[in-house]
């Protein structure tokens, strides 16, 4: 399944992002925790090069708790400060002002020897898309003034807002790269709704699904639609699908199955959390 999806307004986006990083103190960059590596935007290595760099582990809500401490203490090995969030609720996010002071103490330190006591460092926001970025700079600012929504491709220019305690946020539009080498990387995306739904084949993206989830969590999915991998099927993703949309009653004239209707129904309910808190890679992965 080779999913790309790279819109013309994301090369504008990253031309302007190269522009604005002369402009700030560090750099925020908001991923999925069920995905934390994948949904890292790899251009940011080259956009962001030099700068002092925050991850927010965000939608911890959605993920396995343990692996995401996993996920925090990979990240802060390789030298970045780390938040865990769900901007949702906003756990977490009331540790973000202390962690950028954190972060930028030498530079703010520096600041007031000169007598500049007080002056807001600037943060970049980056993110790739539907990952939460607005949400979360909403509820830093305690206020709805960021547009958010549960789908890819909302936040389409890059706006300014000033926090209380002395910090500049610039919001970015989210954006992916050209090319996804790896077909792994664009099915995560893909599945946890990164990706627009409008240009996938939702059957087979659930197809898919349900061959993670049967790696990663089996007992999930026996429990949520009573299915099981057949230990000799060629395609255990298909075989799955037909039987929980066979158990569900999804059936079209002439006893088939309505295989594209359960695909819908499993990609709303693993992206909603209805299956549980469930991460699709490890560090280890990475080693």
């Amino acid at each position: 399944m080779n999913i790309q999806w790279y819109p013309g307004h994301m090369t504008k986006t990253r031309r302007q992002m190269a522009e604005y990083i002369k402009q700030v103190d560090a750099v925020c960059e908001v991923v999925d925790a069920r995905i934390p590596q994948v949904s890292r935007n790899p251009d940011m290595e080259e956009i962001a090069a030099g700068k002092p760099r925050l991850i927010i582990l965000n939608r911890i809500d959605l993920a396995d708790p343990a692996a995401t401490a996993s996920w925090a203490r990979w990240f802060r090995e390789k030298g970045w400060a780390v938040i865990e969030t769900d901007s949702r609720l906003g756990q977490g996010t009331q540790a973000f002002a202390s962690a950028v002071r954190a972060l930028l103490a030498d530079k703010i330190a520096q600041w007031n020897e000169k007598g500049q006591i007080g002056k807001s460092v600037r943060v970049m926001v980056v993110g790739i898309p539907n990952v939460g970025k607005s949400t979360f700079i909403n509820r830093i600012l305690g206020r709805k003034s960021a547009k958010a929504a549960d789908k890819p491709g909302v936040t389409r220019g890059s706006q300014w807002f000033r926090v209380e305690s002395g910090i500049d946020l610039l919001d970015t539009p989210g954006i992916l790269w050209p090319k996804f080498d790896d077909e792994r990387v664009g099915l995560l995306l893909a599945v946890t709704g990164a990706i627009k739904d409008d240009i996938l084949d939702v059957e087979t993206l659930g197809c898919k699904l349900m061959e993670l989830l049967a790696a990663r969590a089996p007992e999930t999915i026996a429990a949520r639609y009573g299915v099981a991998a057949p230990a000799d099927s060629d395609f255990p993703g298909y075989d799955l699908l037909q039987q929980a949309g066979k158990k569900r009653g999804f059936l079209l004239r002439g006893g088939e199955i309505d295989t594209e209707r359960m695909a819908r129904i499993l990609l709303d309910e693993f992206r909603g959390g209805v299956l549980g808190r469930i991460t699709l890679e490890t560090p280890e992965e990475y080693a």
